[in-house]
C-alpha cells in the first residue's frame, strides 16, 4: 500500500507537497476505515479525495504520481537515448531551470520502501531506494549523477545493470528488465497502478483503443469471457466479466447485459459495445456511444475499480463525479473503505467537487475527515496541498458547510461576479 507520494517542482507546484495516506493524528484508529498493514507501524488509509478550485493544481498531483509511474515503466524501453527526458517543471521563475522530484513511500510484501529519484530535461540527476525489513533501514541504493552506490543487501547482478543504465533511464526501470530478484517487486507495483481521467496533453488516437488501454482490455475480457456466443446461453460469463456486468446493473443505469461486436476491418475500431435495455415491454441492444455521458464514463470505470479492488492496486482518478450521479460516486468510494469487499488493501485516490461525500446526508460520512486534502494557490501561483485535518474540525461540524462556506480554503475567489459585467 502507499504510504506517502512527495513532488517538487512539477506543473503547478513549486515547492515540495506531500500527500500522505496514514491515518491522522486526531483520527479515529477503531474506524474500520483504517487498515493495520504488516511492516508498517501505523495504520493506513483506502482513500483520499483531493478538493479545490479550478486550476488549483488538484489534477497535477494525480498527473505527478502517473508521471511518476510513466517514467518507471519507460524510461529504458520507450525513451529515445537522444531526447532527454519530459520534464514539465514549474513555469516562472529560477523553478524552470531547477530539478523535479518525485518520491514514493510503500509497504510491500511486509517490507517498507522508500523510493524516488530527480531529473531535469535531460538526465537523471539523482536515484535511491531505501528499505526496512523487519523495521531496520538498509540502504539498497544510491545514484548521484553518474555515480551508483550499492548496499551489501541488495545481491545479484548490480554493476552490471549499472552499465545499461543510460543517463535518461532509471535504474530501477533496467533492474526490472534484467529480472533482478530484489528490485522487479517495486517495479511491478508502479506497473500496477491504475489511472482514470488522466489524459497527457498531448494524446494520441491510439491511446484509447491500443493494448493497455481500458477499452481493449475490457472488450477482450468479454470476448474471452464465453465462447462462442458471448454472454449466450452456450458460454458462462468469467468471473471479471460477471463482476463487470454486476457493477453496471447494480448501478441502476437500466443496463442488464453487455456484449462486444466486432466490427469491419475498414472501421476506425475493431469492435465496438452494445449495452442492453429491458422494459417491461421490450428490450433493446444499443451502442455504448448513444448512452448518456454518466453511462459511458461508468462503464469504462468499472474495469479499474474491479481490477484494482480484486488485485489490491492503486486506483487513481481525475474527477469522480464526472457525469455521474453523486450516490454512484459515494457508492464506489465505500466499496473501497469497505474492508469486507475491500480485502486486499486497494487504495484510492481522486480530485473532486462533490460536497456530498462530505456530509451526513446519507449517514456517517463517506468520507473520514483524515481522507479529505485541499489544494488551493499561494502568492506565487503555487500549488499547495493540505489536510482537512490541520483544521481540526469538531466532531459534530458540518464539514461539507464549513468547505462551502471557505471555512477551511480551496475555493475560488469569485469576488463581484456578474455575467456581462464588464
Amino acid at each position: 500500500m502507499l504510504i506517502e507520494f512527495r513532488v517538487e517542482n512539477y506543473r503547478s507546484i513549486r515547492d515540495e507537497q506531500i500527500l500522505t495516506m496514514e491515518v491522522g493524528r486526531s483520527g479515529s484508529k477503531e474506524d474500520p476505515r483504517a487498515r493495520e498493514v504488516a511492516g508498517y507501524q501505523r495504520k493506513l488509509l483506502p482513500v483520499a479525495a483531493l478538493y479545490g478550485a479550478n486550476a488549483s493544481g488538484k489534477s497535477n498531483v494525480l498527473f505527478a504520481l502517473a508521471s511518476m509511474r510513466d517514467a518507471v515503466l519507460l524510461s529504458l524501453r520507450h525513451w529515445s537515448p537522444d531526447e532527454g527526458i519530459p520534464q514539465d517543471p514549474f513555469a516562472w521563475g529560477k523553478k524552470r531551470e531547477e530539478p523535479t522530484s518525485f518520491e514514493i513511500e510503500i509497504v510491500l510484501n511486509g517490507t517498507r520502501f522508500r523510493y524516488g529519484f530527480r531529473f531535469n530535461d535531460r538526465v537523471f540527476l539523482g536515484e535511491w531506494l531505501f528499505a526496512w525489513p523487519n523495521g531496520k533501514k538498509q540502504i539498497w541504493f544510491r545514484r548521484e549523477g553518474d555515480s551508483f552506490s550499492f548496499g551489501d543487501n541488495l545481491k545479484g547482478e548490480n554493476k552490471v545493470i549499472e552499465e545499461v543504465t543510460r543517463p535518461n533511464a532509471l535504474y530501477l526501470s533496467a533492474a526490472a528488465q534484467l529480472k533482478h530478484t530484489q528490485l522487479s517487486p517495486i517495479y511491478s507495483w508502479f506497473s500496477s497502478i491504475e489511472t482514470f481521467g488522466l489524459r497527457p496533453r498531448r494524446p494520441t488516437g491510439s491511446m484509447f483503443v491500443g493494448p493497455g488501454s481500458s477499452q481493449y482490455t475490457i472488450a477482450t475480457m468479454l470476448e474471452e469471457a464465453t465462447q462462442p456466443t458471448l454472454f449466450s446461453d452456450e458460454g458462462t460469463p468469467g468471473p471479471l466479466a460477471q463482476r463487470f456486468k454486476s457493477l453496471l446493473r447494480n448501478a441502476d443505469v437500466g443496463i442488464v447485459d453487455v456484449r462486444v461486436v466486432r466490427q469491419d476491418q475498414g472501421t476506425r475500431l475493431p469492435w465496438r459495445f452494445e449495452l442492453k435495455h429491458r422494459s417491461e415491454e421490450d428490450e433493446a441492444w444499443l451502442p455504448l456511444e448513444e448512452e448518456s455521458r454518466g453511462t459511458q464514463t461508468l462503464f469504462r470505470l468499472a474495469l479499474p475499480i474491479l481490477r484494482a479492488i480484486e488485485r489490491g492496486r492503486l486506483l487513481v482518478v481525475d474527477e469522480l463525479e464526472a457525469s455521474m450521479h453523486p450516490n454512484l460516486a459515494m457508492h464506489i468510494v465505500r466499496q473501497f473503505n469497505d474492508p469486507d469487499i475491500n480485502s486486499h488493501g486497494a487504495q484510492l485516490i481522486f480530485s473532486t467537487h462533490d460536497t456530498n461525500l462530505l456530509g451526513t446526508l446519507s449517514g456517517e460520512p463517506v468520507l473520514r475527515r483524515d481522507q479529505v486534502w485541499l489544494t488551493e494557490k499561494d502568492e506565487h501561483g503555487s500549488t499547495v496541498l493540505y489536510p482537512l485535518s490541520d483544521f481540526k474540525p469538531r466532531k459534530d461540524e458540518n464539514v461539507e458547510r464549513g468547505y462551502v462556506q471557505g471555512r477551511f480554503g480551496a475555493i475560488p475567489y469569485l469576488g463581484n461576479f456578474r455575467l456581462g459585467a464588464e
